[in-house]
């Protein structure tokens, strides 16, 4: 039954985009399912699984010190082992603080994405980008919401695994001058 909805579905999307002209649905079902099942991107991705304790820097205003915050990021990868779906809680600027973010692999396009949401804005922030094996990081440059202006800012995310049980989240975005500049910084340590 679920591979009769399945082809149903992808032959659906497939007509509706114009491509069944040009292939069979033996080789639609091909791609369809490369696209669906779980690779080597996504085991790596998997093995940050579990709670992670976290140390927040974040740099509102570059004359000014840093602001410093702590909190924990649970790890999961969900839909079928595709997605890593985290919750961050804490604090930050003093207030509770909540974040939900996916990070996954996109199989055709053969990119990283990423997005995220949290309780300190009501914009989602969305990224993409690929692996960079000599820093061991996944670099990915997207959008986000400018609360002051209304429209969107690039922003760009490095997350770089140094072992299995840490990482560091870096996120950079437009400063004052113009020019790029590191928002925050965040050293997840895998809780024991």
């Amino acid at each position: 039954m679920k591979r009769i909805t399945l082809t149903i579905c992808l032959i659906s999307v497939l007509y509706f985009s114009g491509n069944s002209q040009t292939m069979d649905s033996a080789a639609m079902m091909k791609a369809w399912q490369a696209f669906m099942t779980p690779g080597d991107m996504q085991k790596m991705l998997a093995k940050s699984d579990g709670v992670w304790d976290a140390e927040v820097t974040t740099w509102m205003d570059p004359s000014k010190p840093p602001q410093k915050s702590k909190s924990t990021c649970t790890n999961k990868m969900v839909l079928n082992g595709l997605y890593q779906e985290s919750v961050h809680k804490g604090t930050m600027m003093g207030m509770p603080f909540e974040g939900h973010g996916t990070v996954g692999y996109d199989n055709a396009k053969k990119v990283f994405v990423s997005s995220w949401i949290d309780n300190m804005g009501s914009g989602i922030m969305y990224a993409e980008g690929n692996w960079d094996n000599a820093s061991k990081s996944v670099i990915m440059k997207g959008k986000s919401t400018d609360p002051l202006t209304g429209k969107d800012t690039g922003v760009k995310e490095v997350i770089k695994f140094f072992d299995d049980n840490t990482q560091i989240m870096e996120m950079y975005g437009t400063g004052p001058d113009g020019k790029e500049m590191k928002w925050m910084e965040i050293k997840f340590t895998r809780k024991k």
